[in-house]
C-alpha cells in the first residue's frame, strides 16, 4: 500500500486489540521478551505499523486512532498493573519466566520464516547481519552500566519503542543489559506512582519522549522497508527475533538478591553515606533494626550506589534440579504453543 492509497485494513475487534496491547504491555516488562512479537502474534502487526506510521506523519484516519487506542488501554494497563509482579518474579524466579517467554518469543518464528521467502543473497545477508546484531548486544554489553541522566532515559526510551515495534528486540531486555531496568520499570509501579509521583515522573517523561521519537521514526521506516524489500526485512526481522534469545539461559540468577531490589540497593547507599536508620527505612519503607543497619554498613563499606547497582545486576548460573528442567520445559513448550494459538486466532480473525 503506497501512502496515496487509502487504508483497507479490515476492522479489528475491540477486544483483540485490547489484548494485543495488553500482551505487547506485559511483553514489554519482562526482559527478553518483544512486544512486536506479541502484536505480530495476535495477527495485528501490518495493521500497528499501518497505523503507527499514519498518526506520527499526522494523516489522523479514525481507524487508525481507535485502533491505536484500544492497543493502548490494554499497554497500560499491563504496564500499571502488572510492573510491580513482573519486577518482582524477574529478580527472584528468573528462569521461571524467562522458560515461558522464551517460548512466547521463538513461537513468532514461524510466520516471520515464511514471510522471508523466497530465500536469496540479500534476505539471508539481511538475516545474518540481524542476528550478529543481537548476539553483539547480548554478550558484549552484558553488565554495561551506563549513569541516569535525562539524555540516557531518552535512549531508554528509544530502545522501548523498538521493542513495540520490531519483534525479537526486547525493551526490557536492553535496559537490563544497560543497567536500568529497575529504575524504569520500578517508576512504573503503583507503590512508586503513589509515593514519589514526582520521582516517576522524572523517570518516565524522558523515557516517553524518547518512545515516541522512537515510534515515529520505526514505524516510517519499517513501513518503507516492508513494502519495497518484503522478503529482506522480514528476514532481518527473522534474525532479530532468534538473535533476542541468545544469552537468555533459564537457569541463571542474580549473584546478589537483596542488591537485586531497588528499595534494598537504596536503603544501603543511604547507610553507607550516614544517613539515620529511621530515615532510611521511612524512605525505602524498609523495617531494618540497629544490628541489620550495622552489619550492612560494614559489609558494603567504600561502595557507593554505582558499585552496588553493578552487583545488584550481577548474574550467576545454577545447576536446576530435574523437577526445574522438567517445569522449564513445560514452561518453554506452553509459551511456544500460545503464541502459535493466538497466531492462528488473529489470522482467522
Amino acid at each position: 500500500m503506497t501512502d496515496s492509497e487509502p487504508q483497507t485494513a479490515a476492522p479489528t475487534s475491540a477486544p483483540r486489540a485490547v489484548l494485543g496491547g495488553v500482551l505487547m504491555g506485559l511483553a514489554n516488562l519482562v526482559p527478553g521478551v518483544s512486544g512486536g512479537t506479541m502484536i505480530l502474534a495476535m495477527g495485528l502487526y501490518e495493521r500497528f505499523i499501518a497505523a503507527l506510521a499514519d498518526v506520527t506523519r499526522l494523516r489522523l484516519r479514525r481507524d487508525s486512532l481507535v485502533f491505536l487506542g484500544l492497543v493502548a488501554v490494554g499497554g497500560a494497563a499491563a504496564l500499571v498493573g502488572l510492573s510491580g509482579p513482573a519486577v518482582y518474579l524477574v529478580t527472584e524466579h528468573r528462569w521461571i519466566m524467562y522458560s515461558l517467554f522464551i517460548g512466547m518469543t521463538l513461537g513468532g518464528a514461524p510466520e516471520l520464516w515464511r514471510a522471508s521467502r523466497p530465500l536469496g543473497p540479500v534476505p539471508v545477508l539481511a538475516f545474518l547481519a540481524a542476528f550478529a546484531l543481537m548476539a553483539g548486544l547480548a554478550w558484549g554489553l552484558r553488565g554495561a552500566n551506563i549513569p541516569e541522566t535525562t539524555l540516557t532515559l531518552v535512549f531508554m526510551g528509544v530502545l522501548g519503542a523498538s521493542s513495540m515495534i520490531l519483534p525479537g528486540i526486547s525493551g526490557s531486555y536492553m535496559l537490563l543489559i544497560f543497567g536500568m531496568y529497575d529504575v524504569v520499570v520500578g517508576a512504573l509501579s503503583t507503590s512508586a506512582l503513589r509515593e514519589s509521583p514526582w520521582e516517576s515522573a522524572r523517570i518516565l517523561g524522558p523515557v516517553a519522549v524518547g518512545a515516541a521519537l522512537g515510534m515515529a521514526l520505526l514505524s516510517n521506516l519499517l513501513k518503507a522497508l516492508l513494502a519495497r524489500w518484503s522478503a529482506a526485512s522480514h528476514a532481518a526481522l527473522f534474525g532479530l527475533l532468534l538473535g533476542s534469545v541468545l544469552g537468555l539461559w533459564p537457569f541463571q540468577e542474580p549473584k546478589h538478591p537483596d542488591l537485586a531490589q531497588k528499595p534494598f540497593r537504596k536503603g544501603v547507599t543511604m547507610l553507607v553515606q550516614g544517613a539515620e536508620l529511621e530515615a532510611v527505612n521511612a524512605r525505602h519503607d524498609l523495617g531494618w533494626d540497629a544490628a541489620r543497619a550495622a552489619e550492612l554498613r560494614s559489609t558494603y563499606a567504600g561502595l557507593d550506589g554505582s558499585d552496588l547497582k553493578q552487583r545488584g545486576d550481577e548474574l550467576v548460573f545454577f545447576d536446576p534440579r530435574a523437577a526445574q528442567v522438567g517445569l522449564a520445559l513445560g514452561l518453554f513448550l506452553g509459551g511456544f504453543a500460545l503464541t502459535r494459538f493466538l497466531g492462528r486466532r488473529g489470522s482467522e480473525t
